[in-house]
């Protein structure tokens, strides 16, 4: 069954933010500075192609900057003036949906507004997703915003979602992180050696 658009070209049931703040290592060992502060932004979305095949994604795709701009305005909230150093995206389609659904909503459309909201990315955005149901676990890598080969800011976050996505939708992922691993040890590029688009180290 179609739902009816609530938000652009999609019909959104629920938003959904989630916020982890790490201040020691597994061992015990203290923060190197500020604490780890992860973000996960997700949108849970009617599939209009779930139960069929559909050739031309290019619809969504189309649409998908009005998604993009929607999660950069919060991730620019929920961070509150925190400068954000990584980022990752991810989806989740329910299992009347085909992954190439979920895939449609993590293009360069949809993404360049996110990194328009985080003042530039120059790197491109470490991406996964999986097909599955309320309670799936979606493990959503990150990496350096401005730089794929900064070491310390190969992370990830696992998510789940106790009530979605129904077998007729999408579930839209992003996470973000104010810096990379704590007591990061294992050499290469710096993340003070890198700039990003607005020329800030």
């Amino acid at each position: 069954m179609t739902k009816a658009p609530n938000f652009d070209a999609f019909h959104i049931r629920k938003w959904y933010l989630q916020v982890e703040e790490t201040l020691a290592t597994e061992s015990g060992a203290r923060a190197d500075g500020e604490p780890l502060r992860k973000f996960v932004v997700a949108a849970c979305l009617h599939n209009p192609y779930a139960g069929r095949y559909e050739q031309d994604l290019g619809g969504w795709i189309e649409a998908s900057p009005a998604l993009g701009r929607e999660f950069g305005r919060r991730i620019q909230a929920a961070s509150a003036g925190q400068r954000i150093e990584s980022y990752g995206k991810a989806c989740l389609v329910g299992t009347d949906g085909d992954y190439e659904h979920g895939n449609a909503l993590l293009t360069n459309p949809a993404a360049n507004p996110v990194r328009d909201a985080l003042g530039g990315g120059k790197s491109w955005v470490p991406s996964t997703g999986k097909r599955g149901g309320p309670g799936t676990i979606l493990d959503v890598p990150l990496a350096h915003k401005d730089a794929l080969y900064v070491r310390s800011h190969y992370d990830t976050i696992s998510v789940s979602f106790n009530d979605a996505p129904s077998r007729d939708e999408v579930l839209i992922v992003w996470a973000f992180a104010t810096r990379g691993r704590l007591n990061a040890r294992l050499g290469g590029l710096k993340a003070s050696e890198v700039k990003g688009q607005d020329g800030l180290v």
